[in-house]
């Protein structure tokens, strides 16, 4: 059996892992936050600890069974159990999708838990620091990246003849890749309804290329998603 104070310490040091890492989530927001990374590593970690407690307790009183019994049965049921928890906090807002870094960060801590619940201090502290380099020294990375943004404007304008081509030739100066243009006809009222389907590689998107547009002559009103 392992020491009580041995047990203690463990589902400590794994609070404290999972803590570190929902501090983070913490300030940006996350739906999964500081209690929720506590609790979660702390969890795995006391499924860790009791399944080779069991192990030892199985193998004290019947040693002739003891090789046919896994230690990791009851703490591999964990990690696919925190699928469903890391599903949850997944979020699709129309073309958008949320939360899988946070997602992500569940499993990981899940498995931080585990790790530290065998007695990994050093694995497990090691992956917990990795994570927060990549929540944290990566993201200023990525915002200096240059990557593609899919995005849809949507435009309303007088039915004038030319003002679709106008309207596209605009973008296209500002190196928006258009890749779809859906157009619907409002007779009653005289209006044209322009949904350009874009992509574009950089930084971060120009907003000023949308001013350009709303000031065309006919223009009436600009969406963007």
């Amino acid at each position: 059996m392992i020491d009580n104070w041995e047990v203690i310490f463990r589902l400590i040091f794994a609070a404290a892992l999972g803590a570190c890492v929902g501090l983070e989530r913490e300030f940006h927001g996350r739906p999964a936050g500081l209690r929720t990374y506590l609790i979660l590593c702390l969890g795995s970690a006391l499924l860790m600890v009791i399944s080779e407690n069991l192990f030892f307790k199985i193998h004290e009183k019947y040693p002739q069974i003891a090789m046919s019994f896994d230690p990791s049965r009851i703490a591999a049921q964990a990690i696919t159990g925190i699928g469903f928890l890391g599903a949850g906090v997944i979020i699709r807002y129309k073309d958008s999708i949320r939360g899988l870094t946070t997602a992500a960060c569940v499993w990981a801590v899940a498995a931080v838990g585990l790790t530290a619940g065998a007695g990994f201090y050093l694995f497990a502290s090691v992956v917990t620091a990795l994570t927060i380099f990549s929540l944290l020294g990566l993201k200023v990375l990525e915002r200096r990246m240059r990557k593609d943004w899919y995005q849809e404007v949507e435009v309303v304008t007088e039915d004038q003849p030319g003002i679709i081509p106008r309207i596209q030739e605009i973008l296209e100066k500002h190196h928006y890749h258009v890749v779809n243009i859906g157009l619907k006809r409002d007779l009653q009222n005289q209006e044209v309804t322009a949904n350009f389907s874009m992509v574009h590689r950089t930084v971060r998107p120009n907003r000023a290329v949308l001013e350009e547009v709303f000031d065309l002559m006919g223009v009436k009103r600009l969406g963007i998603q």
